[in-house]
């Protein structure tokens, strides 16, 4: 929209910035991760390690003449970015360049063995796996003698926070929230949510989903409880079409959920069968859009994909990467409105995100400052803060 307030990209370009520490430390480590988690050959190991090397001062290269997807990834940027450094192109186009060279790097694009193996998939399953995710799944019992609004309020603060608290634990900190000098929850429009998350059980809900393993089940639960109480007929989840951000969850990373949740006890195994019979009736649809692994603002967003989030009652966007996806990644005033910059979305959209990155918009006044003075700038970037919000 043309009145839509500019703010500067962010850029990964200043040393000792958060950006920076990313490219600069944090992918170099994940290569070493990924190129201990599995046996890869000579050829795997050689691209890794000119990865590696392209982490500390590559330059942007076209992908090879044979890459599936060269024609869209130029006109996503490598076109306009080739021979520019990483770290002086915008970080979110960036990030997204070394996720989608790792994956080359392992092979995962074929032809070969290591086609279609999830470079991340062992960290996702063992997590996933854990006495830890036991622990939340059983949390779920504990939910099952409240009523079904405090119910839908916990699971959807268990989809906000993901794996950082079980279900029970918002409803119990409620009072404590409202105490504190500085809150978790920095913004929180959820009033504004459930109406738009009806009774009727006629309505679409999109929800583009964030991370795989534990962060997913309370995202599935949330979904589950919304079907099966009618607060919504149908729901959509959009997914990463391949591995994407370590722990970005794809199509396989859901139905590991469902088994997941099938597999558990008590009113956990119960959302994992409804969710399982959702999908085989298509009350629940998987969707797997390209454009959600493009390292580009929603702004972009194809026509196909905007007639996806036009038809819902609302769309649920989770996570921070979407969240920078949805708003811009750029330096907004943390006041500058949520509904402005969302302004262009084909429909009501909500927000739920852990903070973990610097970009925000729609504080109120003052909040900024309380948070730089009790905390400096490490609350935009620990995942210490949330909100949700909401543009109608």
């Amino acid at each position: 929209m043309s009145d839509t307030p500019t703010a500067p990209v962010i850029v990964a370009d200043r040393p000792g910035t958060f950006p920076h520490s990313v490219l600069a430390e944090r992918h170099p480590a994940i290569v070493r991760q990924v190129r201990e988690a599995f046996p890869y050959g000579p050829e795997q190991r050689r691209a890794l390690d000119v990865l590696l090397a392209d982490c500390a001062g590559g330059t942007v290269e076209p992908l090879p003449a044979d890459a599936h997807d060269r024609e869209r990834w130029e006109t996503w940027g490598t076109g306009t970015y080739a021979g520019r450094s990483w770290y002086d192109v915008p970080w979110l186009w960036a990030e997204s360049w070394f996720y989608r060279r790792l994956l080359h790097a392992v092979g995962y694009f074929g032809p070969g063995p290591w086609q279609g193996i999830d470079p991340f998939r062992p960290s996702k399953l063992a997590e996933l796996g854990s006495p830890a995710a036991d622990e939340e799944l059983a949390a779920a019992d504990d939910l099952a003698g409240r009523p079904e609004d405090e119910r839908a309020r916990a699971l959807l603060h268990g989809s906000l926070w993901g794996n950082r608290a079980d279900l029970g634990f918002r409803l119990s900190a409620e009072g404590a929230e409202e105490r504190a000098a500085v809150p978790a929850l920095v913004a929180d429009d959820s009033d504004r949510l459930w109406p738009l998350l009806g009774t009727s059980g006629t309505g679409t809900l999109c929800l583009v989903a964030d991370n795989a393993g534990r962060e997913l089940v309370p995202d599935l639960l949330l979904v589950a409880h919304l079907l099966a109480h009618g607060r919504i007929g149908r729901a959509v989840l959009h997914v990463k079409p391949y591995p994407y951000y370590v722990s970005d969850a794809t199509p396989a990373d859901v139905v590991d959920a469902v088994r997941r949740l099938t597999g558990a006890e008590g009113a956990a195994a119960a959302y994992g069968r409804g969710l399982w019979a959702a999908l085989g009736d298509g009350r629940l649809r998987v969707r797997a859009h390209p454009f959600s692994c493009a390292p580009l603002p929603y702004r972009e967003m194809p026509d196909d994909l905007r007639a996806d989030f036009a038809a819902a009652a609302v769309t649920v966007v989770k996570g921070d990467l979407n969240y920078r996806r949805l708003v811009g990644d750029r330096h907004w005033p943390a006041a500058t409105p949520f509904a402005e910059v969302t302004g262009y979305f084909p429909g009501p959209v909500a927000a739920l995100r852990t903070l973990k990155s610097d970009v925000v918009t729609g504080l109120a006044a003052g909040t900024e400052a309380a948070l730089d003075a009790t905390e400096g700038p490490r609350w935009r970037t620990a995942g210490t803060h949330a909100l949700i919000q909401v543009r109608t």
